[in-house]
């Protein structure tokens, strides 16, 4: 299993990026290895991958990490970099390779304090890898000082840095920074490419990956959940019903309430784990004892990490109410093409009692009308409003229509 296998609907993507990874082997097991790479060279030194939501942007990314690591022997005898199984691949993929850095957005943004280190690391020669990696996963989330210190790394990299950067779209990250990366545009895997993904890799029922692969549109990671997680589906179930109990303004409030707790129980159940895992791992770096108090002067190291991962929680909640809002919009979606009377496939099909009565009790403006609502509570939480006014907002439009 190569570490392509994992890039759902992504063949020529794969197909390029197994290019450069077989060109940047050339470059280090080379004589000159440190030199520029040759014009005629399918590798560089910054890439930026986009793509909708679920494409698998991320994956791409470390997939193509691990086939710059590789290490595997038949690299010699004319294999391909990437096998998957070496130990360069593993450590990639599973995010423990000392070469390979991970950036992620804790918050609401990358902050300049969260790069600094990376970015000094960056001008560092690979540890034991064969090259540097800085894998930054939400690029758009880099704030104005964080993009600087990027800039500035990419313009001027050392010689085995390989920047990859991650972003919705090639609007979201600074004219600088993507004028110096090569970019790759991902595309959204078919349903049938997905539900073949489940069957095969996770080994659901056809029929169950069948239906998760349609309700989630091409949304790989969405589709794995709902495939594999009843609680999920569960949650699902809950936010496609949310409509029919929008009569009064009583059950609006309730609504609104009620999921906001759901991604309030969600960001929770994450972070008891996360953090008692972190604190920890920080309290035994810093040589505290078992149970024991905390050497003097880490106080301060101690409440960087609390402030991090309450940061950490409070985007975990607000992407679990996206998570909603986007189903909310794949059924009003749907209503639509039923008013339109369209041939566009319906994705809530296990719902479709729900979709005809709502289609029946409204017309297409109004259908139109509640689509808006929900962008707009999305542009109200990217805003930082509180969640229960957003999603409250949201719920007085559903029901006005």
């Amino acid at each position: 299993m190569s570490v392509w296998d994992d890039l759902v609907g992504q063949e020529r993507v794969s197909e390029q990026l197994a290019a450069a990874a077989r060109d940047a082997d050339a470059l280090v097991t080379a004589a000159s290895g440190d030199a520029p790479p040759p014009e005629a060279s399918k590798m560089t030194h910054a890439w930026l991958f986009t793509g909708p939501p679920g494409a698998g942007i991320t994956q791409t990314a470390r997939a193509f990490a691990a086939a710059l690591q590789c290490v595997s022997p038949d690299r010699a005898l004319g294999g391909a970099p990437g096998c998957g199984f070496c130990d360069g691949c593993h450590t990639a993929l599973v995010g423990t390779h000392a070469d390979v850095s991970t950036v992620a957005a804790v918050g609401a943004e990358i902050l300049v304090k969260d790069m600094r280190d990376t970015v000094r690391k960056s001008f560092t020669s690979p540890a034991n890898g064969r090259w540097q990696v800085i894998l930054v996963e939400d690029a758009e989330r880099l704030n104005e000082k964080s993009a600087n210190a990027v800039l500035k790394a990419v313009e001027e990299p050392a010689p085995r840095t390989v920047w990859l950067l991650c972003a919705p779209s090639i609007e979201d990250v600074l004219p600088t920074i993507r004028s110096r990366c090569r970019h790759l545009n991902l595309r959204t895997p078919s349903v049938a490419a997905v539900a073949d993904m489940l069957v095969r890799r996770e080994g659901v029922e056809p029929d169950v990956a069948a239906a998760a692969a349609r309700a989630t549109q091409g949304h790989v990671d969405r589709a794995r959940r709902l495939a594999t997680d009843p609680a999920a589906r569960e949650r699902r179930a809950a936010v496609l019903k949310l409509p029919l109990r929008l009569d009064e303004i009583g059950g609006c409030l309730k609504a609104a309430q009620e999921l906001v707790d759901a991604a309030s129980d969600d960001a929770k159940a994450l972070a008891e784990e996360m953090d008692a895992k972190e604190t920890e791992e920080l309290k035994a770096a810093l040589g505290a004892a078992q149970g024991g108090r905390l050497p003097r002067g880490t106080a301060g190291v101690m409440k960087d990490l609390e402030e991090k991962q309450k940061r950490r929680r409070t985007r975990t909640q607000r992407d679990s109410l996206d998570l909603a809002l986007t189903d909310l919009t794949a059924l009003y979606r749907d209503v639509l093409a039923l008013q339109l009377g369209s041939r566009v496939a319906i994705a809530n099909a296990d719902v479709e009692d729900v979709l005809e009565r709502i289609a029946r009790g409204s017309s297409p403006e109004s259908t139109l009308r509640r689509i808006e609502a929900i962008a707009a509570c999305r542009d109200a939480l990217d805003r930082n409003v509180a969640p229960l006014l957003a999603v409250e907002a949201m719920t007085m439009s559903l029901r006005a229509g």
